[in-house]
Formats: structure tokens, sequence, C-alpha cells
């Protein structure tokens, strides 16, 4: 993501900001703002070693070489991360950062995995040596028994997505670890570049809503506006093919963004969903691509909103053979920590990172809930009229 940014919107100016949507979370009074400070600093002293920028130069990324171009790894080596802004505002923390895109984008995933894990110690260290032990191995034992209830499913394929609400680096590395041992080749791999690098295996992902908010946030009039998410990925299009070729179409409403694509993305790999009821946008994406000729029995569709292994075997279920079904398994892999502290103190929250503004202009997410819905309520009104989005259901955000 990083690449195509740096490669076709270098110069935009962004600002990204922290968002706990768990408000009964208070943040500033579990975490120690000098502590928090002290991360952030660290976190911008870092940049790539050497093993890892040879990695990144010369590893293999599904199946192509050298994904990564000789003038963005010149550049990325020599990044430092730009300033960040931290203010106390009642019991939550105002922090945002400001600067050109493709490097603010780069804070969102270590600030939250920092904030994630800061509250988690702040709950840990309450706890004496053996309920700490004991803690642990209660955790350890519900992971195993979701990879034990998944590894029944034939021909899962399934990959970590958890690093920006982890309980811990360590915890993330553990669960990959469990999985990768527990389902084997039914492990995709990890999102986790560190990790992957670190245990031989696939770094895996994909695009994310950021880059059509942002491309939205700068089109000139409602016209430039409708296509902006389609020009998104007419970029993408050309810096990479085959299984990165994924369509997330729920950033401004599922519904409409299929009615309007162009034809070409048709013959795109798959699509990932991501917010509203997952069964239902996969079979609006069936019958979208069926509408246009395509077989969807050869498209991937990933599930990746707020999974848990039940719901995991459920779409597996219901999917197996009507398309190619993946998971992309985030906080309830790596964060699931509910029900095994005293008023359930380590359970995940809905914390984000988003970019709000673009060049001076606000950014605007619909999504298929609108419980997850964010931008400023004129703009939130005028999108949903430039992209025809009627009454939604809303559901629970869990993570």
């Amino acid at each position: 993501m990083c690449q195509s940014v740096f490669r076709n919107k270098p110069d935009t100016q962004v600002t990204f900001s922290l968002i706990n949507r768990s408000t009964h979370i208070p943040l500033a009074d579990l975490i120690d703002e000098g502590e928090l400070r002290e991360q952030l600093d660290h976190i911008r002293s870092l940049s790539l070693r050497r093993g890892e920028s040879t990695w990144m130069r010369g590893n293999t990324f599904y199946g192509k070489r050298q994904m990564f171009r000789p003038d963005f790894m010149d550049w990325f080596e020599k990044l430092r991360l730009p300033p960040y802004h931290l203010e106390r505002v009642g019991d939550q923390y105002e922090l945002t950062f400001e600067g050109s895109w493709p490097e603010v984008m780069l804070w969102e995933i270590p600030a939250l995995a920092v904030l994630m894990e800061l509250r988690g110690r702040a709950v840990l260290n309450t706890m004496g040596r053996f309920e700490l032990q004991v803690l642990y191995a209660r955790a350890m034992t519900k992971l195993w028994e979701k990879v034990e209830h998944l590894r029944q499913v034939p021909d899962l394929k399934i990959a970590d997505f958890g690093t920006r609400r982890r309980h811990s680096f360590l915890w993330q590395d553990w669960c990959v670890q469990a999985m990768q041992e527990g389902l084997g080749a039914g492990f995709a791999g990890t999102s986790n570049c560190l990790i992957a690098k670190n245990r031989d295996m696939e770094a895996i992902g994909t695009n994310a809503h950021e880059m059509p908010m942002v491309y939205a946030a700068l089109a000139k009039d409602d016209a430039a506006l409708a296509v902006a998410p389609y020009d998104v990925l007419a970029d993408w299009h050309e810096e990479h093919e085959g299984n990165l070729r994924i369509i997330l179409p729920d950033t401004y409403g599922t519904n409409g963004f299929l009615r309007n694509a162009p034809d070409w993305l048709a013959r795109w790999t798959g699509i990932r969903i991501d917010s509203g009821d997952p069964a239902t946008g996969a079979e609006t994406a069936i019958r979208w691509w069926q509408e246009r000729g395509e077989d969807p029995r050869t498209k991937l569709v990933i599930f990746s909103d707020g999974l848990d292994e039940a719901k995991i075997v459920e779409l597996h279920k219901q999917f197996l053979g009507r398309v190619r079904v993946s998971f992309g398994w985030g906080t309830l892999l790596t964060n699931d920590f509910r029900g095994l502290t005293k008023d359930d103190r380590l359970a995940p929250f809905s914390l984000v990172c988003k970019a709000v503004s673009a060049n001076g202009h606000p950014t605007v997410k619909l999504s298929d809930n609108p419980n997850k819905a964010m931008g400023p309520q004129s703009e939130i009104d005028r999108y949903k009229r430039v992209f025809e989005v009627g009454a939604q259901q809303p559901f629970e955000v869990v993570v």
C-alpha cells in the first residue's frame, strides 16, 4: 500500500487520528502518558535493519520476486516516522499524526499495537506471578481449542490479520506458531512481516479502506467522488497481479460499488468482506460475478470482520464449493482474553487509527455497517447521496 501511495500520491498531506470506539475503556487512566511517549519516541528512532531490507528486496511475495521497487526501497530504508501529537482529553488520549501520506500511513500499525499492549500491561501489572501463569495457561488452552475445532474443517485457508489489536508481540508470535503447527497447510501466513520473516512463512494481506478514503477526499466534485474508489484500484492494477488483486468494496457501500463497477474489476481475483453481514456480502459478490459472466467458483472471498472460530466454520460450510473461501482472522485470534480475568479487564476492544483528512479535506467512511461510519455528518450525507446508499442495518462493533 505504501509503495502504491509513494508512486501515485507522494505529496498528499494527511492527518491520521486515534479513534477509540469503545469509550468505556479509559485509555488515559490505564496508560501512563510518559510511558506512552517513551514508546512512541522509540518507534520514531527505528528504521529497517539490513537483514529486513534484504528480505524485502529479495523475497518472493505471492509468487512474485522483487515486489518492492528499488526507488521505493531506497526511500523506505532511510525513513523515520514523522512527529506525533499526544494530548490527554478527559479519560482518553488524542493522538494524531500529520505529514505526507507515505510517511504518516506507517504510524497506524505500531501506534495501535503499542496502545493495546500498554493497556494489557497495565492490567497484568496488578496480578501476581501465579495468577499470571494461570492466566496464560488458560489463554493458551482457549486458543488451542479453537485450533482443534478448525483443524476438522476440510480445505481451510486462514491467515493471521491480528497485528493491530494484538495482546502483545510475543503473544501474537505464539498464536502464529500454534496456528502453523495445528493447521499445517491450512494456515496461509501472517500479515506481520517480522513474524513472517522470522518464522519463514508467507507474508499475506490485502489493501485497506484508507486508500479509497483519501482518494475520495481529494475528489474535486461529486462526479470525481463517484469514480474515486475505482481510481484507487486502477492504480493498484498497474502495480500488482494475481492474489493481490482483491477488491475491498464496502468503504462506501458494497451494493453501490458493485453496481457501478467497471467490467474489468469482475476479472480480478476476488473480494474481501469486512463489514455488514458476511453471508449477505458473499451472496452479493456471487451474483455480481454471475451477472458479468464470471464463474464464482474460481473467485476468492476473504472474510475478515470480527471473526471467531465458530463463525469461520459456519461461513466455510456455507460457501465451500461456491467460491474459494479464505479468512483473515484478526483480534479474536491474537487478543482473545475474554472471560479470563476479573471484570473482563483484558477483553479486546475496538481501537482504530484512521485517515481523517487529506489536503485539508475531511475523509469519510460509510461501511456496510453504519456503526462503523466516520466523518462529518454533512459529508456522510453527501457521500450517501453520491454513492446511492439507502437504509443500512446496524451491527454491533465487537472489535
